[in-house]
């Protein structure tokens, strides 16, 4: 009878513990996707001032289209990718980061372009959504490496196998994004 009550003892230890697991699994995976919402409304209106800002590049770069059909091929591409696809996101959204870089260096290259006032509205509004998209990303990585940490380490990797763990990537800029964007007009 004595082993009995111990056996249900551990029993219920076990119990327990795999629910409090299982809702910080829970936890955690909301918490990452409610960070990747905050980064998916900058995304969009990013999305929604790109083609206004190669609209006004084409006036006065209309000899550099393959740079303009490169951006809004990127944007496509990345507008493309489901919102619940966050790893994929990620890779489009560097991808679409590395050729706006391009169409600024365009801005460098013809001084009327960066004399102009749309672009300069253009581009000071960009960077405040590139501004937020910081903030969000940072947010975003840390709910990432807190749901990471905990289904990969004690006791949440004993059950991540079997309980709706998930592992998300961070948001980082990729190797090419970190370069000096190289303009050669020769």
């Amino acid at each position: 009878m004595f082993s009995y009550v111990i056996f249900l003892g551990v029993v219920l230890i076990v119990a327990l513990l795999a629910i409090s697991v299982f809702n910080k699994f829970v936890k955690n995976k909301n918490q990452v996707k409610d960070a990747w919402s905050n980064i998916d409304v900058a995304l969009k209106r990013r999305y929604d001032l790109i083609p206004n800002l190669v609209e006004t590049v084409k006036g006065y770069a209309a000899h550099e289209k393959e740079t303009l059909e490169n951006v809004i091929k990127a944007r496509n591409a990345a507008m493309a990718v489901p919102s619940d696809n966050i790893n994929e996101q990620i890779k489009a959204e560097n991808q679409l980061q590395q050729t706006l870089r391009s169409i600024f260096a365009l801005g460098e290259a013809y001084p009327d372009l960066k004399a102009n006032t749309n672009f300069i509205q253009l581009q000071e509004k960009l960077a405040e959504i590139e501004e937020a998209l910081e903030r969000t990303r940072r947010y975003y990585n840390s709910t990432v490496r807190e749901n990471n940490t905990y289904g990969e380490s004690f006791p949440g990797v004993l059950f991540a196998g079997i309980m709706p763990y998930q592992s998300f990537s961070y948001f980082e800029t990729d190797a090419a994004e970190r370069e000096n964007v190289k303009v050669d007009f020769s």
